[in-house]
């Protein structure tokens, strides 16, 4: 059976496999998970497989663990949470039990060798939030490899905070932007989530729809209507970057790329985060353009450049 690699938590549990299922998994070296019960006073992580005690040696937490370069942090967070392995063996254990040997690091060397390794800047693949930054979301892009989503990648539309996009334990769709210096993956949504004019598609002229104030200036006021698409209202000091706001669409203007706006409803008195609305959902994106025919003004992304160019 070929090897699926999912983001952890998305794993065949093995809590209730039968002995012999188990054994079936450890011949064919399937990615299983179960919750980490305890990181305990000898720096392994327990578990428990069908009533039968596992264990797994910090070496075998992560990959990268044997040589020095996790931290015990990243591994007694684990505790509570699904954690994926490869069942190496047994062994005999306290009172002549028998004991799983399970590694999480064979697991996650797997997935680089056999599927992260593959892929090019371009290439879609799911992912999980596993933590927000004020530069960035930490994602999951397959048994606990973390890669970075930063917060100038997430939309088009400029957002004050990571929050604002996106949230712990959501699990998202990205595109491979490049790999850092140290080879690990850096993420980007922005393209996936539609041009400006497969956005401006969706309003009219004429209707009020639900806005967030993304940032207050001088000249006026730009209110996000969605993931990719800003209009600009009048000049309101008394509005906040995040503020939910309705607004009138008193214009779209393709040739210009701007939408024209005007606040109805200052204050909606609750929090609002749009829903991520993917345009292209697999596969391979060599060149995105996010500008319309008619206007002057270019945002693109040339993926073709990065996978040529790597970091």
């Amino acid at each position: 059976m070929m090897q699926t690699f999912r983001t952890e938590g998305n794993y065949r549990s093995a809590d209730r496999l039968s002995p012999a299922e188990l054994r079936a998994a450890i011949a064919s070296r399937e990615i299983l998970q179960s919750t980490a019960l305890a990181f305990d006073t000898q720096r392994q992580l327990r578990f428990d497989l069908g009533g039968v005690k596992a264990v797994m040696p910090f070496g075998q937490c992560a990959d990268g663990a044997e040589s020095g370069t996790v931290r015990d942090i990243a591994v007694l967070t684990r505790v509570g949470r699904p954690t994926c392995f490869v069942i190496e063996g047994m062994k005999t254990g306290e009172n002549g039990q028998p004991c799983y040997l399970l590694s999480r690091a064979e697991a996650q060397r797997m997935c680089k060798a056999e599927y992260l390794d593959t892929l090019q800047p371009g290439d879609i693949l799911p992912c999980t939030v596993t933590h927000i930054e004020p530069f960035g979301a930490f994602c999951d892009v397959g048994c606990g490899i973390s890669a970075l989503l930063p917060i100038d990648c997430m939309s088009v539309s400029r957002i004050s905070s990571t929050a604002d996009r996106v949230s712990v334990g959501q699990q998202i769709l990205c595109a491979i932007k490049n790999r850092d210096v140290q080879g690990r993956f850096v993420l980007t949504i922005r393209e996936l989530l539609g041009t400006w004019e497969e956005n401006a598609a969706g309003f009219t002229v004429g209707e009020t729809v639900v806005g967030i104030v993304r940032s207050v200036e001088e000249y006026g006021t730009f209110v996000e209507i969605a993931p990719n698409l800003a209009g600009l209202a009048e000049t309101c000091p008394d509005l906040h970057p995040g503020q939910a706001v309705s607004v009138y669409i008193k214009n779209i203007l393709p040739d210009k790329m701007k939408i024209k706006l005007v606040i109805v409803n200052h204050s909606l008195g609750q929090s609002h985060r749009f829903d991520l609305r993917y345009f292209i959902t697999e596969g391979h994106i060599d060149h995105w353009l996010y500008s319309t025919p008619e206007s002057r003004k270019r945002i693109e992304t040339d993926f073709a450049v990065a996978a040529c160019n790597p970091v």
